[in-house]
């Protein structure tokens, strides 16, 4: 095998919102087997992100997720968190990459080479194929926790901080997979405590 079979493309989904884990995909494509229509996951809809999805995971020679929990984030921070999802993606490959691909600007601490690339989900395509397996990974997970909890409707936002999220915040609380570490969630629990 040469060296451009075992890149590493990463990425990660859920730095914004304010509740749920932040989610990563490491992914290592085979160059044999070349899948049509990657792109950063945040510009597909949701059908052609699962169809990508369920393409990648077939043909891809490896790919896997990694997570940092809520408690992680409010412990680390969501920096920390995102490098340290990331950093278990790639860990949990079951092939080793010479080389790994992240998109943004800042690296895991890995035991290989790691470039940062910057808008790297639209531009490699083992970083647009790991954006869509850790948003498809996470959009799954959020509508999961809206069965737990139905008052905060996190099917729709995927607990993004939009109008209705907020409200829903103010009216019933943070449940416990809120990040209590970030402001919207701080600031409704401080009124709580003030009360």
């Amino acid at each position: 095998m040469t060296d451009t079979h075992l890149i590493a493309g990463v990425d990660e989904v859920g730095r914004g919102p304010l509740a749920g884990p932040v989610v990563a995909a490491a992914v290592i494509l085979d160059p044999a087997r070349l899948i049509a229509g990657l792109a950063d996951s945040k510009i597909l809809s949701p059908a052609r992100r699962e169809h990508l999805a369920a393409e990648i995971r077939i043909k891809a020679l490896a790919w896997a997720l990694g997570r940092a929990e809520v408690d992680e984030i409010d412990r680390i921070n969501i920096l920390q968190a995102s490098l340290l999802a990331m950093q278990r993606a790639v860990m949990a490959l079951s092939i080793a990459p010479e080389r790994v691909l992240v998109d943004g600007n800042r690296c895991p601490a890995l035991t290989c080479p790691c470039e940062a690339i910057i808008k790297g989900d639209a531009t490699v395509p083992a970083i647009s194929a790991a954006s869509i397996l850790a948003k498809v990974a996470r959009d799954a997970e959020l509508c999961q926790l809206h069965e737990q909890y139905p008052d905060y409707g996190f099917a729709r936002h995927k607990g993004y901080p939009t109008a209705v999220h907020r409200e829903a915040l103010r009216r019933y609380g943070p449940c416990p997979e809120h990040r209590r570490s970030f402001a919207p969630v701080a600031a409704v629990l401080l009124l709580a405590s003030e009360k």
